[in-house]
């Protein structure tokens, strides 16, 4: 399906609804603002929803073009090249917007044969795409599923990790099961804080059946709503409340996949009884503490120590109460191995956690990750490479491998190879709007522009949400600049620029990533250099190791100041240059 946006005034409600609805009847995804969420402020969710859009219906009338609503929406819509206007009464555009084709949807009563109305979805099919050519999702199983995020009804935001980790081993859990097919968690938190159709839902993904739920976690009690819904007819095949203390949820979580198996008529195999029912900790404290880790892991500011500080303790308290917690160890050995190799620190690299963590669990992918890290850091390349292979045996499904992946080899300059263990980091962690800028790296070496333009726009997309979240996370601020000057908007990317050095001055990963946007983009070889002379004196090891290959500092290699400045750095941590820094990246 493709995404629609609408915007109209509001005493054009009914007309609005009518477009909507044949918008949706002529197979497109459409959002208008009667599906705000009920606990994100209005002004943010439309102006996401309307930068996320592939057409932008704008419905004038004499009403709407009073509306400063409406203009606004229509000018960034207008600025994003995906305008799509009608008029319900015979009004004109207001300036600018009537430099451009406007469709007459005058006294239109939902004829889909009228001249305005073709006019109108031959302009949406135009930008969002026809939707009879979108393909089908091929199923593998007579009876699918989405497991849709369940909402945080705690009134803390801050309690959004724990509802994120109950749906995500909800699903983990039906995954287990052979005779169903289960959509991935990257897919279905596309939904995320969004109002959904079930039924809509079910068509787009090609899925039998939803289950939607909600968390609420006060102290230590657990209130947890499920429903299995019908993705054909909306209608409920099970639906449960749990309101239990915290201790139970490992009970909960499986009594709701077993409810589910049953209201599906499944049968299981004794190996995937037991698959469902093993848990990586029986301490629900231990668990709690883990996804709280793990969220600050994936959202919190890269760059920035603390990040790293916050999940050593985190962590830590969590392998005090559980010692046997593989996941807790591991999590704790990449924070320390980041702190020692990306952050300079005179502290254990993660090297001890890590066995620890494979000890418990030989086949925990994450695990092996900073033992690379060590091997690499030693130049003991061909052991560095053995527990790579290791850690991508096992870590398909893994964000934490694949990331870790794409940068192993795009340090080595195998670009190809880098390319698709960051495709499939942000395959499974969408908003890792790290992954997507060193993905428009990969593609700037191999010469796709048309995908550096694409990654840059999720570039801007993603950090703008993380910046919305915390206006003070220099990495999103230093990744927002990057994606707006991947667009050839120089300007704004120099605007966002000054804003980030003024908010977290220290942060040397995101200076770093300016001197990149500046070398390779934004054509300021003197601005990079001026970057980069503050920055790799001070750089640790992983910065300096992938300064030494990355392919976006090419255009510096011969000037004498980056030489010496990259020698300098480099031989201070003692690091041979790879015979690939000698030449730039093939495509």
């Amino acid at each position: 399906m493709s995404h629609v946006f609408v915007s109209y005034a509001r005493p054009d409600e009914a007309l609005a609804r009518l477009v909507a609805d044949e918008l949706r009847g002529a197979g497109f995804e459409v959002w208008r603002d009667d599906e705000l969420p009920a606990h994100r402020p209005y002004a943010e969710v439309i102006e996401e929803r309307v930068k996320e859009a592939r057409a932008v219906v704008v419905l004038w009338s004499a009403e709407a073009a009073k509306s400063h609503w409406v203009r606004a929406e229509a000018d960034t819509a207008r600025g994003a090249a995906t305008l799509v206007q009608a008029s319900l009464d015979g009004t004109l555009p207001p300036m600018p917007f009537n430099q451009i084709q406007c469709a007459d949807l005058k006294a239109w009563d939902g004829q889909r044969t009228a001249p305005g109305w073709r006019k109108l979805l031959a302009s949406v099919s135009a930008l969002a795409g026809s939707p009879e050519a979108d393909s089908k999702r091929v199923t593998s199983r007579e009876v699918s599923i989405c497991v849709l995020p369940f909402q945080n009804m705690s009134g803390d935001p801050e309690q959004e990790y724990f509802s994120d980790g109950i749906s995500e081993d909800i699903t983990t859990d039906l995954s287990q099961v052979s005779a169903l097919e289960v959509i991935a968690r990257n897919t279905a938190f596309t939904f995320k804080s969004q109002s959904v159709n079930v039924c809509d839902v079910a068509r787009k993904l090609g899925v039998t059946h939803v289950l939607e739920g909600s968390v609420r976690k006060v102290g230590n009690r657990v209130r947890i709503n499920a429903q299995l819904i019908d993705g054909a007819s909306g209608g409920h095949l099970w639906a449960e409340r749990f309101d239990r203390d915290l201790t139970d949820i490992f009970t909960i979580q499986d009594e709701i996949s077993n409810a589910i198996v049953a209201a599906l008529k499944l049968k299981l195999l004794p190996e995937e009884k037991k698959a469902i029912a093993k848990r990586r900790t029986q301490s629900a404290e231990a668990y709690n503490l883990y996804l709280l880790a793990r969220q600050y892991w994936v959202t919190g500011n890269h760059g920035d120590a603390r990040r790293e500080e916050r999940v050593m303790r985190i962590c830590s308290r969590a392998v005090e109460i559980d010692p046997y917690y593989a996941d807790a160890w591991a999590l704790l050995a990449l924070a320390q191995s980041s702190l020692r190799y990306s952050f300079g620190r005179d502290i254990d690299d993660g090297f001890g956690a890590a066995n620890a963590a494979l000890s418990i669990d030989p086949d925990i992918p994450q695990a092996r990750l900073p033992i690379v890290k060590r091997h690499q850091q030693r130049g003991n390349h061909d052991q560095a490479a053995a527990e790579m292979e290791k850690a991508l045996r096992f870590g398909d499904d893994s964000w934490e491998v694949n990331r870790e992946a794409g940068r192993y080899f795009l340090n080595h300059r195998e670009i190809d190879t880098a390319t698709r263990h960051y495709e499939r980091a942000v395959e499974l962690v969408d908003d890792d709007f790290h992954s997507w800028a060193m993905l428009s790296t990969c593609y700037q070496a191999m010469g796709d522009k048309e995908k550096v333009r694409a990654a840059g726009k999720k570039m801007v997309s993603e950090a703008q949400r993380a910046v919305r979240q915390d206006p003070s996370n220099g990495a999103a601020l230093g990744i927002l600049a990057g994606g707006y000057a991947l667009q050839g908007e120089l300007e704004r990317a120099h605007e966002w620029m000054d804003r980030a050095m003024l908010v977290d001055p220290d942060n040397l990963s995101m200076r770093y990533n300016f001197a990149c946007v500046l070398a390779s983009y934004g054509r300021d070889t003197e601005g990079a250099i001026k970057l980069l002379l503050g920055v790799l004196p001070a750089a640790a090891d992983a910065m300096v190791r992938t300064a030494v290959v990355d392919p976006d500092l090419d255009p510096l290699r011969d000037d004498p100041r980056f030489v010496k400045v990259l020698s300098g750095a480099m031989k201070r941590l003692g690091i041979a240059a790879p015979e690939a820094a000698t030449s730039p990246a093939q495509p």
